[in-house]
C-alpha cells in the first residue's frame, strides 16, 4: 500500500507539472509536491493506531497537492475496518467521494499534455514523450464524465473493501467469543459434572456407612445391656448360659457388621481415589435394586438388630422397574430405617412398600417421636446414648434431604417430618419407569423394536 500510494502520487504530480514553465512559482511548488508525494505513503503506516487522523491528513494532502486520490480512499478504507459507528462511516465515505471527485476533475480539466486522464484518450504513440503533439480520440466531457465515473467507482470500492474487513473482524472477534464461551460452558460442565460425582459418592457414603454404623450402634447398645442384665441378675445357671448366647450371637452380628462397614468404606475411598470408575461402582446392582430379595434382607438386618418393625407390602412387576427408579426407593427405605433406628432407638417402626405400574412406587416409614430421656427403658436409653450423640444430632435429616433431591430428580415427590400425634414420617413418591426392553421402556442396546 505504501508505495502503490506514493506511486501514484508523484505519476499524476509529474502530469500536472508539464503545464508550468521551469524556474516559475508554480513550476516549484509542483516540484514540492513531488518530493511530499514520495513521503506521503508512508503516512498509511500509522492507520492502526490513528485511522481518524491518517484518513483526514490524506484528504488534506490531496486536497492541497496534486495528488491521485488513492491515499485518501485507502485511508477510508483502513478507518471504515476500525471503526464501527454509522455516523463515522457516512461522514468519511461522503468526504473521500468529494475528494475523489476533486481530484480527479483537477487533473481531467488540465491541458491534454498536463493530464493523466488526457493520456488515456489520446491516440496511441502521440504526446508524452513520443515528440509527436496529443492527439484526442474524443472530446473533453467524455473525459470528464468518465474520470466523475471512476472517481465514484474507485470510493464504492474502498468503501466494500473497508465494511468487508470490518465485517471480517467482527466475525473472528464473535467467533473468538463464541469459542471462549464454548471453553467456559466446558469447564462449567465439567466442574459440575465433578459436583455432581462428588455429590453422588456422598450420597452413597451416607447410605451405605450410615446403615451399617447404625446396624453396629444399634447391637452395640444391646450387647451392654445384655451385660449389665448379666452382671446385674444372672444368678441361674440357665440365665447366665442364656445371656451368654446372646451376648455371643450379638458380638458375631457386630463383627459382621463391622466387616460390612470396613468393605463399604474401602469401595468409597476406591471411588475418591478413582473417580473415573466411579460411575460405574455408583451404578444400580443387584445389592441395591428394589427387589424381594434385597427388601427382606433390610428387614431382616432392621429385627435382627432389635427394631421392632411392622410391615405391609404390596410389591408387582418389579423386574419391569427400571433400576435407577428401583435404587433410589432402595436407598428411600434403608434411610428411612437407618433414621428411625438412629433418632428413636427401641420405638417401633411401621413400613408401608407398594410398587406398582399403575401407581408408581410409594414408600412410607413412621415411627413415634422420642420421648423425652428417663421415658424410656434402659436398653433404650442405652441405644439412645449410642445412636444420638453429637454428631448424630448435627447431622440429623441430611440424609433425608439427599433422599429429597434423588426423589425430584426423578420427578417424584418427597415429604417427612412429624405430625401432631407425635408421629414422625418419611413418605416417598416415585413414578414408574419400565426398564430397557419392556413395554413403554427404552429399547435395549442392540436390540430393535
Amino acid at each position: 500500500m505504501v508505495p502503490l500510494a506514493s506511486f501514484m502520487c508523484m505519476a499524476q504530480t509529474s502530469f500536472a507539472s508539464l503545464r508550468y514553465t521551469e524556474g516559475t512559482l508554480p513550476y516549484l511548488w509542483v516540484m514540492l509536491s513531488l518530493f511530499v508525494g514520495i513521503a506521503s505513503g508512508f503516512l498509511l503506516v500509522a492507520r492502526d493506531e490513528y485511522p481518524e487522523a491518517t484518513f483526514w491528513t490524506a484528504c488534506a494532502l490531496v486536497v492541497v497537492f496534486p495528488f491521485d486520490p488513492l491515499i485518501a480512499l485507502m485511508a477510508m478504507s483502513a478507518l471504515l475496518a476500525r471503526r464501527a459507528s454509522r455516523t463515522v462511516t457516512v461522514r468519511s465515505v461522503a468526504v473521500a467521494a468529494a475528494v475523489a471527485l476533486y481530484a480527479q476533475l483537477r487533473d481531467a480539466l488540465n491541458p491534454p499534455d498536463a493530464s493523466l486522464w488526457h493520456l488515456i484518450f489520446a491516440r496511441p504513440h502521440t504526446g508524452g514523450n513520443t515528440g509527436v503533439p496529443i492527439e484526442m480520440l474524443t472530446g473533453r466531457t467524455p473525459v470528464v464524465v468518465t474520470a466523475i465515473l471512476a472517481a465514484l467507482i474507485e470510493t464504492a470500492i474502498a468503501a466494500l473493501v473497508g465494511l468487508h474487513i470490518r465485517s471480517r473482524a467482527v466475525l473472528r472477534a464473535a467467533n473468538a467469543k463464541a469459542d471462549a464461551a464454548a471453553s467456559q460452558a466446558q469447564n462449567l460442565r465439567l466442574d459440575l459434572d465433578n459436583q455432581q460425582l462428588a455429590d453422588a459418592i456422598a450420597a452413597e457414603a451416607h447410605d451405605t456407612l450410615a446403615h451399617s454404623l447404625s446396624l453396629i450402634a444399634l447391637n452395640a447398645s444391646a450387647l451392654q445391656a445384655e451385660s449389665e442384665k448379666l452382671a446385674n441378675d444372672g444368678t441361674d445357671a440357665g440365665d447366665v448360659r442364656r445371656q451368654a448366647s446372646s451376648i455371643v450371637e450379638q458380638s458375631r452380628r457386630i463383627r459382621r457388621q463391622a466387616a460390612g462397614a470396613l468393605d463399604e468404606a474401602h469401595s468409597i475411598i476406591d471411588m475418591l481415589r478413582h473417580p473415573e470408575q466411579a460411575h460405574l461402582q455408583l451404578a444400580p446392582s443387584d445389592d441395591t435394586a428394589l427387589t424381594r430379595e434385597s427388601l427382606e434382607s433390610l428387614m431382616a438386618d432392621a429385627r435382627l438388630a432389635g427394631m421392632r418393625l411392622n410391615t405391609w407390602i404390596d410389591i408387582q412387576q418389579l423386574s419391569a422397574l427400571d433400576e435407577h427408579i428401583g435404587k433410589i426407593a432402595y436407598r428411600t427405605i434403608q434411610e428411612g430405617l437407618t433414621n428411625a433406628r438412629r433418632h428413636a432407638p427401641g420405638a417401633p417402626v411401621s413400613l408401608e412398600v407398594g410398587a406398582a405400574p399403575a401407581d408408581g412406587v410409594h414408600i412410607h416409614v413412621s415411627n413415634p417421636v422420642p420421648d423425652a430421656r428417663g421415658a424410656r427403658g434402659p436398653r433404650a436409653e442405652a441405644a439412645a446414648d449410642a445412636a444420638q450423640g453429637d454428631t448424630a444430632r448435627r447431622h440429623a435429616g441430611a440424609g433425608l434431604a439427599g433422599i429429597g433431591a434423588r426423589a425430584r430428580s426423578v420427578g417424584g415427590q418427597c415429604a417427612y417430618g412429624p405430625d401432631d400425634r407425635g408421629m414422625f414420617h418419611v413418605d416417598v413418591r416415585l413414578p414408574w419407569r419400565p426398564a430397557p426392553g419392556e413395554p413403554g421402556g427404552p429399547a435395549r442396546p442392540g436390540v430393535a423394536r
